[in-house]
């Protein structure tokens, strides 16, 4: 009887294990960090780069999860709103990073302003917005395109939803806590055998 108990300690001992090492591993398949500004990092440009830091932001895809790595020296990172983006202010930035070795991560969805602290390195041109978008996961399936139904009454009328409010088909992509439960009811059935 204790070998069939000890059995058991060490199935559910691998099962922990693995659940916990595929939670991580899809976590770490699906972020991205991003280095700003390449090898030459954050840095106020010199007027020979062959792209400005909004030009690369461009070319690049960020999602909730990811992260941006800047490294300075002599400078500083500061997040701001998109007046103080705009104007190059550096007075109560909403984060202030002086490390030299910067690591942020986005936790939602949106756009963010970055700027140098370092007087004059904003205007010229050491500046950074980023889209940040819903990852995948967290979009839902479209919705089935509308029937047509045909015209009745005296004058044709249009009707639109809101634009930022998806329609909702019940339909949705696999996602994280999905992923993980499908796991866990694997593992349960797994002790019962």
């Amino acid at each position: 009887m204790a070998s069939r108990s000890s059995l058991q300690s060490v199935k559910l001992f691998f099962f922990l294990i693995l659940l916990s090492a595929s939670a991580f591993l899809k976590d770490a398949a699906t972020a991205t960090q991003f280095r700003v500004g390449g090898p030459l990092g954050w840095r106020k440009p010199t007027g020979f780069e062959s792209e400005t830091y909004n030009q690369w932001a461009g070319r690049n895809r960020f999602h909730v999860g990811d992260s941006l790595y800047f490294k300075y020296e002599k400078d500083s990172l500061l997040v701001v709103g998109k007046d103080h983006y705009d104007e190059c202010n550096t007075m109560n930035p909403l984060l202030r990073f002086t490390d030299g070795n910067t690591t942020f991560r986005f936790d939602r969805f949106g756009y963010f302003y970055f700027i140098s602290g370092q007087w004059g390195h904003c205007k010229a041109g050491q500046k950074l917005i980023v889209r940040v978008m819903v990852h995948p996961e967290m979009i839902p399936a479209p919705a089935p395109a509308p029937m047509s139904v045909p015209f009745v009454g005296s004058s044709p009328t249009s009707w639109s939803g809101s634009p930022d409010q998806p329609e909702s088909s019940g339909s949705w992509r696999i996602g994280k806590t999905d992923y993980v439960l499908a796991i866990g009811l694997i593992g349960v059935a797994w002790q019962m055998v």
